[in-house]
């Protein structure tokens, strides 16, 4: 966690190989992966989803998982796999899609559901989640964290989840890492992050500028 412009994205982008690192590296499951480019880091088990949803807006809903399930796999799937690799993907976030059902007119929620689908049908080990949160009432933010709950129980994966809000995520976390202007001020458990005189200055906007 972290308020705005302290790098929590920044670092999505380092680990899932959009943005190459200035100096240090990036181990994966004891690999380095550093520079491998975003395709190929896919295909070793990392999927992200993004702050804005940008799905394939003529493609069905559909088609937009399967089409995530088949690259992750470099086309090494059929078709036919990658679609009930989709189905499957969307079913666990709960997005019913009649065919021939396309992204238009899909609320934000809705539009959020999709992106976590096409991530997942990837069959990630670790999974970036980058303000799955963001521009949701209180109602859709409590449905979002305990779906994201579910996932990590059912899959028995490793999700990473970025956000700037507080509340929601530190119920149902089991360690938080916080940010401010590119720099670690906390790691721990939540309970002890929210007494934290450093996160408390930061959330209350007397962080450093």
């Amino acid at each position: 966690i972290g308020p705005n412009g302290s790098g929590k994205t920044t670092t999505f982008n380092l680990i899932a190989g959009t943005l190459p690192p200035s100096a240090g590296s990036v181990r994966f499951d004891g690999s380095e992966i550093a520079g491998l480019g975003a395709h190929r880091i896919c295909r070793r088990g990392i999927a992200r989803t993004f702050q804005i949803p940008r799905p394939f807006r003529k493609l069905s809903l559909r088609d937009n998982v399967a089409l995530s399930a088949y690259f992750a796999q470099a086309g090494h799937i059929s078709r036919g796999e990658a679609e009930r690799r989709g189905a499957e993907a969307l079913e666990l976030v709960g997005l019913p899609a009649e065919a021939g059902a396309t992204p238009h007119g899909l609320g934000a929620a809705a539009l959020k559901k999709l992106e976590l689908a096409r991530a997942l049908a990837t069959r990630p080990t670790l999974l970036l989640a980058d303000e799955s949160l963001g521009g949701l009432d209180t109602v859709e933010m409590e449905r979002a964290a305990e779906m994201l709950e579910t996932i990590r129980t059912r899959l028995n994966i490793t999700i990473v989840w970025v956000e700037h809000i507080m509340g929601v995520l530190m119920r149902v976390v089991d360690r938080v890492l916080v940010l401010d202007h590119g720099e670690k001020i906390f790691e721990g458990r939540p309970e002890a992050a929210a007494g934290d005189e450093r996160v408390i200055e930061v959330y209350l906007g007397r962080g450093r500028r």
